[in-house]
């Protein structure tokens, strides 16, 4: 019993050491950004990468570190649909569909066309080209932000369409995941039954958007009897809104659980839970004192992007054990792969932007080269189809990290040059950064 309690005693401190190890990291990555204009991201697999190979961090992480880097993937998605405003995309959507469809669907048919054509995989295909398909908009709008471009007539397109692309992406996700991992049947009832499930799930969303959280008091469903009591103002409300925050985790949570009930990652709910809420539901009390939104929402982005966060991309970064002639062997599909998703993104995008969105043709190439960055979606795909989901080999992921570093390297690179084109453009907010 003693020396069973000395084990637990042991193994609890190994894990805040861990702990400690991967938070000091996500310090020096954040550094290195800010520094390099480049997303924390990529330091954060660099970093995770370069420790388990140095023996710093263990191969396989501890219970404590995976639970943390799960909930970590639940933060970031929330945080992202949470920062969307629900209503500036819906007016977006008529100008930028065509830059999403088709900026999603010509990278997604060339990863799925080079990861056939190497490996011969259908699985495997599938979830490269599904990785390969939203857009790292947070990384764009750090790009334009800093030459300048944030306000421009392109910087409004990219974000309403990327938004598009991630949206369509998670609904692939939620279909394709299944059928790649032979949980699903690749038949006309499999599909149907899968779609089923993803029209359910987003019924219940919309549900609990216009229902079960009334934007108005005095709306006609707030009348209902049993409704009335469970609008979210009221939840967010109690205490003076002190506890505001503790109410969207708890909505992001459950709406990530019930995504899982369907079959979905959690990540999918938290997401969709962060569009649904809007800012009208923290207007309680005396907002001339406290931004209650803008409070909850600096809270939860802290959370997810600086401390919790970023633990599931040092986790991730650490499965990348390196292997010099996995690397060399597998250069060849990198450079094939980056050269065609750089080429058919940037067209695919700047055509439909110039054809369906009526942007000129300044804008139009702009758009192009902020659609190239891949981040949090792609390797939450990566994640799955290689960590939790045998589907990917180690070749295959090491082509698809390659990629996506290479590509958002690209993103401030070619934003950077084409600026040059602005001259209009002010200079950048943060400059001695």
């Amino acid at each position: 019993m003693w020396m069973a309690g000395v084990r637990a005693a042991n193994a609890c401190m190994q894990a805040l050491s861990h702990l400690a190890i991967v938070w000091c990291s996500v310090y020096v990555a954040v550094f290195l950004a800010a520094r390099t204009r480049l997303t924390p991201v990529l330091y954060f697999l660099a970093i995770g990468s370069t420790l388990v190979n140095a023996g710093v961090l263990p191969h396989e992480s501890n219970v404590f570190i995976a639970g943390l880097a799960d909930l970590g993937i639940v933060l970031i998605m929330f945080a992202l649909g949470f920062e969307e405003n629900s209503s500036r995309f819906v007016s977006a959507v008529k100008r930028s569909w065509g830059i999403a469809l088709f900026g999603a669907v010509v990278p997604f048919a060339v990863a799925y066309a080079v990861t056939q054509y190497f490996w011969g995989d259908y699985h495997m295909s599938l979830m490269c080209g599904l990785a390969m398909t939203a857009t790292a908009v947070s990384l764009t709008m750090v790009s334009l932000k800093s030459s300048g471009l944030q306000q421009s007539a392109a910087a409004t397109g990219i974000m309403s369409s990327a938004v598009l692309d991630d949206i369509g992406s998670l609904i692939l996700v939620a279909v394709l995941i299944p059928i790649a991992s032979g949980l699903g049947e690749v038949s006309a009832h499999g599909l149907l039954v899968i779609a089923a499930k993803v029209v359910a799930f987003f019924a219940i969303v919309v549900f609990m958007g216009v229902v079960l959280f009334p934007e108005k008091r005095d709306s006609a469903w707030s009348r209902i009897p049993v409704i009335r009591y469970v609008a979210l103002r009221s939840l967010l409300a109690f205490d003076h809104g002190e506890h505001a925050t503790l109410g969207v985790l708890v909505v992001a949570l459950l709406t990530g659980l019930l995504a899982h009930l369907f079959g979905f990652h959690p990540a999918i709910g938290a997401y969709m839970a962060g569009l649904v809420l809007k800012e009208e539901y923290f207007r309680f009390g005396d907002e001339l004192t406290v931004n209650y939104y803008e409070r909850t929402r600096q809270i939860v982005d802290n959370v997810a992007f600086s401390w919790i966060g970023p633990v599931f991309f040092v986790n991730l970064g650490a499965h990348i054990v390196f292997d010099w002639s996995v690397l060399v062997g597998v250069a060849p599909q990198v450079v094939v792969l980056f050269v065609g998703l750089f080429v058919g993104q940037v067209a695919s995008a700047a055509l439909a932007a110039r054809y369906t969105g009526g942007f000129d043709a300044r804008d139009s190439l702009l758009i192009g080269f902020g659609m190239l960055g891949r981040a949090e979606l792609a390797f939450v795909v990566i994640d799955i189809a290689y960590v939790q989901l045998p589907i990917l080999n180690t070749e295959t992921f090491y082509m698809l990290m390659a990629t996506a570093f290479g590509l958002n390297v690209a993103v401030p690179v070619t934003i950077a040059w084409w600026k040059r084109r602005y001259p209009e453009a002010a200079l950048p907010a943060y400059r001695g950064i």
